[in-house]
């Protein structure tokens, strides 16, 4: 491919300051992300209420799910939708792109579940 065709799909360089993939990262690369990921990726293809994911995510504060849903969905990985009612009732799921990011993030909370035992011993000795 030439660099002028423009089917190609972008790719980033993460070690380039100025390359986008840095903060996508950046947004990606939180727990909340990896719960509501998780979450929304078991209830699949079937929507998920903001209350119940909330719900289920212990210690997140009603802001951050906010933030982070609002991000997800900025980023095209969620779809939201909002039903008229009062209160609103707002739902959403994994878009096909965001089913696409299940796969890389249940391997790393796989990975941390089974390392942080070790982590955790390494970071109390260099405590000590």
């Amino acid at each position: 491919m030439t660099p002028s065709d423009t089917t190609a799909p972008a790719r980033g360089d993460v070690f380039d300051p100025h390359c986008p993939t840095r903060q996508l990262l950046d947004r990606l690369g939180t727990k909340w992300v990896s719960m509501v990921v998780k979450l929304l990726a078991e209830a699949a293809p079937t929507e998920v209420r903001f209350a119940e994911l909330r719900r289920r995510m212990p210690g997140v504060s009603q802001k951050m799910l906010s933030v982070t849903l609002r991000n997800l969905t900025a980023d095209g990985l969620v779809a939201r939708r909002v039903e008229p009612t009062v209160p609103p009732r707002v739902h959403y799921r994994l878009t096909e792109l965001g089913l696409s990011l299940e796969v890389p993030l249940s391997a790393l909370r796989a990975w941390a579940e089974e390392h942080m035992a070790e982590i955790d011993r390494t970071t109390s000795d260099r405590a000590r």
